[in-house]
């Protein structure tokens, strides 16, 4: 593959970015490369054009018969620039269903299942919960006891990361020079974020506008830093952009199949870094004291947890029907109280997020079930977790599509 072949594709990918203000999440190549994206400023149809012809020119190039990381190199490349033109011609107007926009732009569909799948989750939850009436409002209700402190947020949230910072270099090697700091925000549509700055450092954003359960603190460790998009993006930038040059994996396109896979290593890093029993333990003696909540309710919050996890693929089925038109935004905010147990004004922050990032929403829960496949049909049956580290391993510090990951 040549040299020019990837600085088109980070020129074209910067600019997408001058016409869609969240498509660049990160970029730490070459300055000259981002000087000329913006001295041509070039129109969409003018990317798009410029994007034919370079898939054209990379699907000419025969993939080395020889070595696994240049086939993946290219598979990669081809997927990611084809999800690039998909992304121009949304953003000219052509209008696709939720799982025409999630194929062309991810690489993978979501599973749809239907209201009375949601309903029998939701039933499982009724002899979990204290009190009666409704689920929604008694799940809202006992989770509100377990709610951080505003003034414990920082001391608990950083003591998660240390925790899974450690369990993490225990299994993988991280560049010496890696970092991170973090922020406190609000107004944003997500409840966490992760922005990689290159040099393996990375700001990570928290958004405190709405409360935090303690669940939380592990959950955004784990999957904005450790082993989560921290720990994929140092390695990205260490094997494949120090060490080989390929410098397209300096730039990140954040619609686009390689969202899949950094969605779902991140979510499925959580279970990694804290397996089972592990992260009940943890919590209950470390976290639950240092927010000053009551550890022995530990144990049953996260049964209760547990069976709400089944809810995952709730908000999914809101945001289809909701950007498919099936639904108003009301009724989307009515389902995700109802199906995804979500209070009313996290529910409206996610309809936002809908608006804002449209079909991404399959990457969270999709990607980690689709990573989880992956890693389960090469680990067997047998609790092995050295094997399983590796195969995650692998997986972060190499050039992955989602449609690899299915086949065997």
């Amino acid at each position: 593959m040549t040299e020019r072949i990837s600085g088109s594709y980070i020129r074209l990918v910067l600019g997408v970015g001058r016409h869609d203000a969240d498509y660049v999440d990160a970029y730490y190549g070459p300055p000259h490369l981002k000087e000329e994206a913006e001295r041509a400023n070039l129109s969409l149809a003018q990317i798009r054009a410029s994007a034919v012809s370079t898939l054209e020119e990379l699907a000419s190039i025969a993939p080395s018969p020889t070595g696994e990381l240049e086939r993946l190199r290219h598979a990669y490349l081809l997927r990611q620039l084809e999800s690039l033109v998909a992304r121009t011609e949304i953003l000219e107007g052509k209008k696709l269903t939720f799982d025409e926009e999630s194929r062309a732009l991810y690489d993978a569909v979501a599973p749809t299942h239907s209201e009375s799948y949601f309903q029998a989750l939701v039933k499982e939850l009724d002899g979990l919960l204290p009190g009666t009436g409704q689920v929604p409002e008694r799940f809202d209700s006992y989770r509100k006891n377990f709610v951080l402190p505003k003034e414990k947020l920082d001391v608990v949230f950083t003591t998660a990361v240390a925790e899974s910072r450690k369990r993490t270099l225990e299994r993988i090697s991280l560049p010496p020079d890696e970092s991170f700091v973090i922020e406190y925000v609000t107004g944003k549509s997500w409840s966490g974020y992760n922005w990689f700055k290159g040099n393996c450092h990375s700001l990570i954003q928290i958004n405190t506008e709405l409360p935090i359960t303690i669940d939380r603190a592990v959950d955004l460790a784990s999957h904005e830093g450790y082993p989560g998009h921290h720990v994929y993006n140092s390695l990205l930038e260490t094997n494949l952009v120090r060490e080989r040059g390929w410098w397209e994996f300096s730039v990140y396109a954040l619609f686009s199949p390689q969202s899949l896979i950094a969605e779902g290593t991140a979510n499925y890093g959580i279970p990694m870094a804290f397996p089972g029993e592990e992260r009940v333990e943890f919590e209950q003696e470390v976290l639950f004291p240092l927010a000053s909540l009551d550890g022995r309710e530990a144990e049953h919050y996260y049964r209760v947890f547990d069976a709400f996890q089944k809810l995952a693929y709730a908000g999914n089925e809101a945001a289809r029907r909701y950007l498919n038109g099936d639904i108003s935004r009301e009724a989307a905010v009515d389902w995700l109280i109802r199906y995804a147990l979500m209070s009313p004004e996290r529910a409206a922050q996610r309809t936002r997020f809908f608006d804002q990032y449209r079909s991404y929403v399959i990457n969270y829960n999709l990607g980690q079930d689709m990573v989880g496949r992956y890693i389960q049909s090469r680990v067997g049956t047998a609790a092995n977790p050295e094997k399983r580290w590796k195969i995650f391993g692998e997986l972060l510090e190499r050039p992955m599509i989602p449609s690899l990951l299915e086949r065997d």
